[in-house]
């Protein structure tokens, strides 16, 4: 690959993965070192439901301030929890499609501690006996550098439990006040095993994820309403030797952090042990405005949660086999294995194996919700459509548009047409993008209608096309000059005046096989 065209794709695959040029100068300390960086990451991913988890109040983020508060919420004594069976359903179809091993009985537990914002003083969460373990996300990594790739990797879930959020503490000069309205969020909380290296995968998981909630309908991953957090813990070590101490970054608003955030932390800590100082085990907090981690609190003491069993809320039963009886208050885990989607990892294989399309072209495809329905269309329609032209023209002429006027909606008949008269050479991009601008702006003519009234197709025949190059031969001698010469290439300045010419209708590929073929040289 030229050094141009390798620039070129790395561009896209940073463009299509969400990375930043930020988080280079974070990283860029970590190279070619000796410390091998360990990274377990835990995601907060709030349900979507239109109650809490376990009151009736609702979860509009945007309530006015302590609103949406039942009297549970704020612990008001003699109220008692009744599990929203919604929820349960979003963590077991959550479960499901990660591949992990559901608990037919699972339990809750009080987790004590004590901030202003959580009234009872305590957490409903599943910390024992969770809802499912072992799970598995399969995803993929860029990777920069003068080795940049794009791969494919996984990260193993120890386990998803259901719990509830804390309410909200804002903080002013002269006081702080508290707001309830999240206080009983429905949350999953899904702990992934140490075995991410660094930022790029960190995030790389996490916007994964976000694909899977998303169109998996449990979760918004709106990470600018608080739908989704990141706690991160990260730790360094020599290769061979015991993990060293970790840290925890807490409360990770955005993808692009999450990445900023570890990487900074990773090199962070091997600074502190080049220079012969100690890694503290502490809770840090990421400052977007320095991309520095700051501390919070140690974790020198270890703080006892005084874990213990849920009083007011049985164990949670799930019907798993046919055998087992129905129930309308039991969550029947046999029938939600048919609402399983096809994973974005899944689809992104198939793509490649049934398309012939590169694996940077599926990962870009496959994120974008808006284009899907219009590929897998167009490429029913007709069988042996060429996928790659399609997909470039989605990608590359068509999103863009969308991304200006998400209101916009192109028929699949008139995608698919494009595509095919880009293959069959009866239109060149310029022309296709024409045709797209038309149809955005509400033409309620076809692209085949559109290409028959403004004389769009290509010019392709021998004689005219050789009349046109001769032509600007001879009213540009000063190029020809240079060309002969050897002092410039002349065929793309004389392809370009052929170009013009015709606005952008003549067959390029022949014209500059008539020039490669009949310009002169020099010493000819």
């Amino acid at each position: 690959m030229d050094f141009v065209k390798r620039i070129s794709v790395i561009s896209e695959i940073k463009k299509c993965l969400g990375f930043k040029r930020s988080r280079r100068r974070v990283y860029s300390t970590l190279k070619n070192t000796e410390w091998k960086p360990v990274v377990g990451l835990e995601i907060h991913a709030q349900i979507q439901s239109a109650s809490k988890l376990f009151s009736g109040a609702g979860t509009d983020f945007c309530s006015s301030t302590n609103k949406s508060v039942a009297l549970f919420d704020a612990a008001f004594p003699g109220t008692l929890p009744v599990l929203n069976q919604q929820c349960v359903k979003a963590g077991v179809l959550t479960a499901l499609a990660l591949s992990c091993d559901l608990n037919e009985v699972s339990s809750f537990d009080r987790k004590h501690y004590f901030y202003s914002d959580l009234p009872a003083g305590y957490q409903i969460t599943q910390q024992r006996s969770p809802l499912a373990r072992n799970g598995i996300l399969k995803f993929v990594v860029y990777k920069g550098g003068e080795n940049a790739r794009l791969y494919e990797t996984s990260s193993q879930i120890h386990q998803i439990q259901l719990e509830q959020d804390s309410g909200r503490s804002l903080h002013d000069k002269d006081r702080s006040l508290v707001d309830l309205n999240r206080a009983g969020l429905p949350l999953m909380e899904l702990v992934f095993k140490p075995d991410i290296s660094d930022g790029e995968e960190a995030a790389s998981l996490v916007k994964e994820l976000c694909l899977i909630l998303t169109r998996l309908g449990t979760c918004s991953c709106k990470m600018e309403e608080g739908a989704l957090r990141v706690d991160a813990n990260v730790s360094v070590h020599k290769e061979g030797t015991p993990l060293g101490a970790r840290t925890e970054v807490k409360n990770i608003g955005s993808i692009r952090a999450v990445a900023n955030a570890i990487d900074f932390e990773i090199a962070r800590q091997i600074k502190l042990l080049h220079n012969g100082q100690e890694v503290i085990n502490e809770t840090r907090s990421w400052d977007s405005e320095t991309l520095k981690t700051v501390p919070m609190r140690d974790k020198e003491e270890k703080q006892d949660y005084r874990f213990m069993p849920e009083p007011n809320l049985p164990p949670l039963h799930l019907r798993m086999r046919e055998s087992q009886p129905s129930h309308p208050h039991m969550v029947d885990v046999l029938a939600l294995k048919n609402k399983i989607p096809e994973s974005p990892f899944e689809m992104r294989q198939r793509y490649q194996k049934e398309y012939n399309i590169s694996l940077l072209q599926a990962v870009r495809l496959v994120n974008e919700d808006a284009l899907l329905p219009l590929f897998a269309e167009a490429m029913s329609d007709k069988k042996d459509r060429n996928a790659t032209i399609l997909t470039n023209l989605l990608l590359n002429d068509i999103l863009t548009v969308l991304n200006e006027n998400s209101e916009i909606v192109f028929m699949v008949r008139d995608v698919g047409c494009i595509t095919d008269m880009l293959d069959s050479g009866i239109i060149s991009k310029s022309i296709a993008r024409s045709i797209i601008a038309e149809l955005a702006q509400g033409s309620n003519m076809s692209a085949n209608e559109i290409v028959a009234k403004k004389g769009w197709s290509l010019i392709s025949d021998q004689e005219v096309l050789e009349d046109l190059c001769r032509c600007a031969i001879q009213e540009n001698e000063k190029i020809l000059k240079k060309h002969v010469s050897g002092k410039k290439n002349g065929i793309e300045a004389f392809a370009k005046i052929v170009w013009k010419k015709t606005d952008g209708r003549a067959n390029m590929k022949l014209v500059k096989e008539w020039f490669q073929k009949n310009l002169p040289y020099a010493g000819k």
